[in-house]
């Protein structure tokens, strides 16, 4: 600007003492430039040789130019030449940027920068790209909570005018959020309120989750969430004003939310009025807000929800439920009438399945309940929905309505996403039970598509050794029959004694509703009891020989959960009886019932409560129950924080098993790495194995800890370090496992 304003002084000066008017230029030169050519310069200047111009018309030539971009200052003057008045156009051309550096990142990754680089390499010098990129950058910083990051750059030009540029990042500590403080409310506790909300304060575990970080979309969604947390108590009026974000001394955030809450409005008269499939009273019945309750958005949306599915179950597909809300701000009280155009009905004429590369068409069409020239179902269509994801086959399913060739008939289209259903994997690792373990395994859950699971595997530890081979269909010669066997071969050293197995086991089941099934499983397998220690307990010297076991187990099973892999809501329950003396020399009956249910907590964390109660006893028989076969509790399945198999009844030092069980897993489970599949756990452990002359819930044991769970492409692992409460004699105050496989 300053360069523009001397040439302008130089332009009037020239002007006022030789023309003190317009004048002619008889020549154009151009100055300075070097990479952008001439003509590109006289393109834009718009005077030739021979006009009449003005400092007017010379300003505009000099910002036209300046408008290339290409050049740092541009600048003109009129000169003599030879008694000839020529224009000279001198330009300062901008670098090239030829590289681009980073200096002083650590805690983001460069490669997470790169990618937000709006400058092009090689390109002319533009601020406003660099800029923008900066803005990108601390975008970037922000979200993993370095607020006070600071970004500057650095331009290191060479004789040729040929640069690099540096962006000199200050990360700082990381800025999390101390306190969240609500200023106006009297409805809500603080931490009701926190419960609705996305964002989070800083608590002790922040360095591994990153909770108490400030996102604004996220904040700016939560404001919305606190105002229909008071909505659905009845505050129609509340106003939520924006989040005001303060940042301390560079070193926490402060947020203030404040709420002018209004005043509580209950529901007033209830109409339901349209195309009546039963009587409004009957309709009324679906509805859960009622004449005098509190006034809620969200059950006002289930209510709509309810009635809309009432029709879509009777093959109104795209039946329409309007909700005309009366608010009366004297009486407190919001009235509405539900209008309900039910459409026409429709049949589903085709279900067409797409994406399945691999999967054959019937193992997904044997999911869904709804036939072909049905009326429409749309609980059906959920249900399907929700099985062929519980497959396990497919990364992605949707499930789509779409019109038929006849007025009435829909298509409904399948339309899913094949993921892997196999791993092979060959690994090695450090087992705090077994010491050094080697295993391979080859699984399939899909094999030809058929939805058949097969699997082959060994594991070889320094005190264990296991074979299995396993093959099941749950869906044998497509019935809902499940058949299934397995063939295993195991060797386990323990202290006092070796056990040695081999056996196998043919199971059969069948679906008794949609969550529930029952299952048979007939089990025969050999054992042997060896080198036991001469200074081993008498139950351990008992147990010393060869024994056969022929038993028929009874299972029923009921699975709830919304997602089987990876569970967030719901619960599995399993009761178990085994009946042993199907021939063979072992003798007993073993029950077990087992519960674990999964509550949605917060964002993506979950609480999960599992619990599990046992009884072994013998028969009709005077034979000893097998010490094989009592319970042995302790471990990354059981009890956590104790060595696998020693929590129990115990002899002469040796761990005998114990004839009753029972124990409880507390779990807090929360998103470490999302997109990877990293979740970490907190949880605690109560339980304990008795003799059959000892009574139940006496002398509990106790562990608390914390751990890593990946779902990994070999499967789920788990790293699980458990701590225990009440130490005693022999036993480890803490203790590390970790196990690939099922994860509960």
């Amino acid at each position: 600007m300053l360069k523009r304003l001397y040439l302008l002084c130089l332009i009037l000066l020239s002007a006022a003492t030789a023309l003190a008017g317009d004048f002619t230029v008889s020549d154009i030169q151009i100055s300075g430039n070097s990479r952008v050519a001439e003509s590109t310069i006289f393109n834009v200047i718009h005077i030739s040789p021979g006009d009449s111009v003005s400092v007017g018309d010379i300003d505009q030539a000099v910002h036209d130019v300046y408008a290339l971009g290409s050049f740092k200052d541009v600048g003109a003057e009129v000169v003599e030449v030879n008694g000839l008045e020529t224009l000279v156009f001198s330009v300062e051309e901008l670098p090239v940027i030829r590289n681009v550096e980073y200096a002083g990142i650590k805690d983001v990754k460069r490669d997470k920068l790169a990618p937000l680089l709006k400058v092009r390499i090689p390109s002319i010098y533009n601020k406003a790209k660099i800029d923008e990129s900066i803005s990108e950058f601390r975008n970037v910083y922000i979200e993993d909570g370095y607020h006070a990051v600071k970004i500057t750059t650095e331009l290191r030009t060479d004789v040729n005018n040929e640069a690099t540029l540096i962006f000199h990042v200050d990360e700082g500590d990381k800025v999390l959020i101390r306190d969240i403080t609500f200023v106006g409310t009297t409805v809500f506790k603080k931490k009701e309120l926190l419960k609705k909300m996305e964002t989070k304060e800083k608590w002790f575990l922040s360095w591994l989750t990153g909770r108490g970080a400030y996102l604004k979309d996220a904040m700016e969604l939560d404001v919305e969430r606190i105002k229909m947390a008071y909505q659905d108590v009845g505050y129609q009026d509340v106003k939520v004003k924006p989040a005001d974000v303060t940042l301390v001394d560079d070193k926490y955030l402060q947020v203030v939310i404040e709420v002018e809450e209004g005043l509580q409005y209950h529901v007033g008269d209830i109409t339901i009025s349209g195309d009546m499939m039963k009587t409004e009273d009957e309709l009324k019945e679906l509805l859960k807000l009622k004449s005098g309750d509190v006034f809620s958005r969200s059950e006002l949306r289930n209510s709509i929800v309810r009635l809309t599915d009432l029709y879509a179950d009777s093959g109104y597909a795209y039946a329409n439920v309007t909700p005309l809300t009366n608010k009366n701000s004297e009486k407190l009280l919001v009235g509405f009438e539900l209008n309900i155009e039910q459409g026409r009905q429709y049949h589903v004429t085709e279900i067409r399945i797409h994406g399945n590369t691999k999967t054959r068409d019937k193992v997904i069409r044997r999911e869904i309940s709804l036939l072909e020239g049905e009326l429409y179902n749309a609980t059906k269509v959920k249900a399907a929905n929700r099985r062929i994801r519980n497959l396990g086959f497919f990364e992605e399913v949707n499930l789509t309505n779409k019109p038929g060739s006849e007025p009435d008939s829909l298509v409904l289209d399948v339309d899913v996403s094949e993921q892997p259903t196999g791993t092979f994997s060959v690994g090695a690792g450090y087992s705090s039970a077994d010491g050094p373990v080697f295993q391979g395994s080859v699984s399939q859950d899909n094999f030809m598509g058929y939805g058949v699971n097969v699997s082959i595997g060994g594991t070889f530890g320094g005190s264990s050794t296991t074979y299995t081979l396993s093959v099941s269909d749950p869906h044998f010669l497509d019935t809902d029959w499940f058949l299934g066997g397995e063939i295993y071969k195991s060797e386990y050293e323990y202290s006092d004694y070796d056990d040695y197995r081999t056996g196998g086991a043919i199971k059969g089941g069948h679906p008794l509703s949609e969550n529930v099934k029952f299952y048979l499983t007939y089990r025969f397998e050999q054992k042997e009891i060896s080198d036991v220690d001469d200074d081993a307990s008498a139950t351990v010297k008992d147990a010393e020989g060869e024994s056969t076991l022929s038993s028929l187990t009874a299972d029923l099973v009921r699975n709830s959960t919304d997602n089987y892999q990876d569970p967030s809501k719901g619960g599995i329950t399993k009761l178990s009886l085994e009946f042993a003396g199907l021939g063979g020399t072992e003798n007993f009956l073993k029950g077990i019932a087992d519960h674990r249910h999964f509550f949605p907590v917060i964002g993506d964390t979950v609480f999960s409560v599992h619990g599990s109660i046992g009884y072994i006893m013998k028969t009709w028989t005077d034979d000893d129950i097998p010490m094989s076969e009592k319970f042995f509790l302790g471990g990354i399945r059981t009890l956590r924080g104790f060595e696998s198999r020693e929590v129990g009844p115990m002899e002469d030092g040796d761990y005998i098993g114990g004839e009753k069980m029972a124990y409880a897993n507390f779990e807090y489970i929360f998103p470490i790495a999302k997109d990877m599949g990293f979740k970490g756990v907190l949880f605690y452990d109560i339980g304990n194995a008795w003799g059959e002359d000892e009574d139940y819930f006496s002398d509990l044991r106790h562990s608390a800890g914390a751990g890593i769970r990946w779902l990994s492409p070999l499967g789920p692992l788990r790293f699980e370090w458990g701590y225990n409460l009440d130490p005693r004699d022999g036993e480890k105050r803490s203790v590390f496992e970790f196990t690939i496989g099922k994860a509960f």
